[in-house]
């Protein structure tokens, strides 16, 4: 063969195994995506909207908070994303976070236990008087629709979700990507037969996830469902749903947990608000308040508190002990990994409020928790 023939037929070659190459990279990039259209979730329709548009939070085809919130703020001069490209917060733990293994329960009397295991973000488990709750649970590595963007975990889960002892409930607070994860829902469906209690509207994604509708039990504010002995109810937060482009189409909540003698509160992602007082009023006290204290800014102040307004309305909550969750996991916003904890443990003390920051999972038995012994700047 000639050296042009040859030159020719190589660069032929050359053309289709590129051409081969990118095909392949779409193929991968097609079946890594595979999932996202159902992860997305499923929509309103039938008694589930009908359902929905009787609700006091229902109007103009979306859900509303009690006063009127805006999801972000204009602040002239500012570049949120030149801010998080280039801006100078340390967004991320410098070594790794330690996790602990849960420790086995102590002996004693059920009728009185309360512990709580915080696995990490807004994961965590609620064992009270001999039942186990688990509210927002998230094992995937991302939280997103996809397994290739999105924030990634910045520890892994302390233990995997076959580890779970049997649950008796479990809850989510709205249908965010970091509350709500598909993965970790179907592992749930399989490995437990806890029913999921969930604010209105939610249902719609697990139905098309694969969950049965009997194990699906669908809340508004202030309607409580009894599972195990336990009362459980679904109250105010200030926040916003949605996991595409449209917005306010379910609800988001809030959560007392109420066995016999003990009571526990959890936010969910909130704004600060005087809805917390009522809830206090009405709920409290509680003996443990699980509470959003991280992924704020200015530019968003109504739907995620800041550290001190976290102890605003736990105070508010008439709440006992204080353990922050929604924090350390994921980086969700612009401030540094380790300011919501320290704001919060400035606080706290100064407004002498007892407090556990558990490593992701350990074990706080609420009556006896461990001493703040600033964990995290260790390896902030």
């Amino acid at each position: 063969m000639a050296p042009a023939e040859r030159t020719d037929v190589e660069r032929s070659l050359g053309r289709r195994m590129r051409g081969a190459a990118g095909l392949a990279a779409l193929a991968g990039l097609a079946w890594a995506a595979r999932d996202v259209p159902a992860a997305l979730g499923g929509r309103l329709t039938g008694a589930r909207a009908e359902r929905a548009a009787r609700s006091p939070q229902f109007r103009d085809g979306t859900f509303h908070n009690q006063a009127g919130t805006r999801t972000m703020i204009a602040d002239p001069g500012r570049n949120l994303i030149r801010e998080l490209i280039f801006g100078k917060q340390k967004r991320r733990p410098s070594t790794a976070v330690p996790l602990l293994r849960p420790s086995a329960p102590q002996a004693t009397d059920t009728t009185d236990e309360l512990t709580i295991v915080w696995y990490g973000h807004a994961s965590a488990l609620i064992e009270i008087e001999g039942r186990r709750v688990l509210l927002d649970p998230v094992w995937s590595e991302r939280c997103s629709p996809s397994g290739l963007v999105g924030p990634r975990r910045l520890h892994e889960p302390p233990v995997r979700l076959d580890e779970l002892p049997p649950l008796d409930a479990i809850l989510i607070s709205h249908d965010h990507y970091d509350h709500l994860d598909m993965a970790t829902v179907r592992a749930l469906l399989v490995g437990q037969s806890a029913p999921f209690l969930v604010p209105l509207g939610v249902g719609a994604h697990l139905d098309r996830w694969g969950v049965p509708a009997d194990r699906i039990i669908e809340l508004d504010w202030a309607e409580s469902h009894r599972v195990a002995g336990l009362e459980i109810t679904a109250t105010a937060a200030q926040h916003f749903s949605g996991r595409g482009l449209r917005r306010d189409g379910t609800l988001w909540s809030s959560w007392v947990v109420a066995g016999a003698r003990r009571k526990v509160f959890y936010t969910g992602d909130s704004g600060y608000f005087d809805g917390y007082a009522a809830i206090g009023a009405e709920h409290g006290p509680f003996d443990v308040t699980l509470m959003q204290i991280g992924a704020y800014d200015r530019a968003w102040p109504t739907i995620h508190m800041f550290p001190e307004e976290a102890v605003n309305a736990h105070l508010d909550l008439r709440g006992g002990l204080f353990i922050p969750v929604h924090w350390a996991t994921f980086n969700l916003a612009l401030h540094d990994w380790s300011e919501p904890v320290n704001r919060l443990w400035a606080e706290a003390k100064a407004r002498d409020v007892r407090l556990a920051v558990p490593r992701p999972g350990e074990r706080v038995v609420v009556d006896d928790p461990p001493a703040v012994d600033g964990w995290w700047q260790a390896v902030a």
